[in-house]
């Protein structure tokens, strides 16, 4: 098993140690001079510039040089190879690349946190990498980790599971965690850890069986989602009632034309606060479908809003457009940007079912 690249470097280091204060010790005894001049001695005769000898060079002094030159030569010689080996290898590009990771890592305040980069984690990240918002990704396999840092997605390597861990991700500080490990004990444990280190973190986890919801919901998660029961109730659906069920899919892309769900919330200086819908006139004036609301401190969605419907400061509107539409409405609506991108794919979800 070779050295790794630091201890290569640190060998070098006391590999050239050594030659310097061995000559130096040398040439004290074999030309009987200061400490200053042996070390000037050594020196001049590892790099080989050929200045003029402080002493008078006996034989046994002479051997001792060509002794100390070989090594001298031989310690640079290792550590030019290695230092070459190591650029070439792209250790250091590399090394720099986590350092800058961990270093975004360590300004992350309000973050979001997921645990396992597996299918279902992949498909949070892409949801995330949308949403433009911080988030670090705890992976214990290393391979995945490694393809998580190549694509510049902060990540950290290890188990969630342990609090060391949580605390490099900076939980403390973090606004949401999801929990997408590929066990339930897993999950459970890490969500029962996450809750007790922050009290106020929002948590989603993933739960494979349906027994292990009301244990996700003790150990501290606000909500669980099971992909295993969305995938097999979705599937039965379309095949039960394929019209039905398939009606968002044909109306979330119009040609070659993609639809998205958004949620759009009302700011204290939006012109539309106060207002009623049939007032601020939505559809005509950005091209979007309302089609659900969730007043401000409620959790349950008002589905299919009615004109008279108000708005009012902090009530979140799930509309179906275009990107640049969804843009114009959040403009309009003097979005806070307080939106919490896992509430958001939960009520996709809910919406989709």
């Amino acid at each position: 098993m070779g050295l790794t690249e630091d201890r290569k470097v640190f060998l070098v280091i006391v590999l050239l140690i050594g030659v310097i204060v061995m000559g130096t010790i040398g040439y004290m005894y074999l030309l009987n001079v200061p400490v200053i001049d042996a070390l000037y001695m050594t020196v001049i005769t590892i790099s080989t510039v050929g200045y003029t000898e402080v002493g008078e060079m006996t034989p046994s002094a002479q051997l001792f040089s060509i002794v100390i030159i070989f090594l001298g030569l031989g310690t640079v010689g290792y550590g030019v190879t290695s230092a070459v080996g190591i650029f070439f290898e792209g250790t250091f590009r590399e090394k720099w690349r986590k350092n800058k990771m961990n270093n975004k890592i360590e300004a992350m305040k309000n973050h979001y946190i997921l645990c396992g980069a597996g299918e279902t984690g992949q498909s949070v990240i892409q949801y995330f990498l949308k949403s433009d918002v911080p988030f670090v990704v705890i992976e214990e396999r290393e391979d995945r980790y490694e393809e998580l840092i190549e694509r510049g997605i902060p990540a950290i390597h290890g188990d969630a599971t342990q609090e060391e861990i949580l605390r490099k991700a900076h939980i403390e500080t973090a606004k949401g965690f999801i929990s997408s490990l590929p066990e339930d004990a897993a999950n459970v444990f890490t969500v029962l850890t996450a809750r007790q280190m922050n009290e106020n973190l929002y948590i989603v986890s993933r739960a494979i069986e349906s027994s292990t919801r009301g244990k996700l919901k003790k150990a501290g998660a606000n909500n669980t989602i099971s992909p295993n029961e969305i995938g097999g109730t979705r599937m039965a659906a379309v095949m039960l009632r394929p019209t039905v069920i398939s009606f968002l899919d044909i109306i979330t892309r119009a040609g070659d034309v993609v639809l998205d769900l958004e949620d759009v919330v009302i700011g204290k200086n939006s012109e539309l606060a106060g207002k009623i819908l049939k007032e601020a006139k939505i559809p005509e004036r950005t091209g979007l479908v309302v089609l659900a609301m969730r007043k401000k401190g409620e959790k349950d969605l008002l589905l299919n809003p009615g004109f008279e419907q108000k708005l009012e400061i902090g009530d979140a509107m799930i509309v179906l457009g275009k990107e640049e539409q969804v843009k114009y409405l959040r403009k309009i609506a003097d979005d806070c940007g307080e939106r919490d991108p896992i509430k958001e794919m939960e009520v996709n979800q809910n919406l989709k079912k």
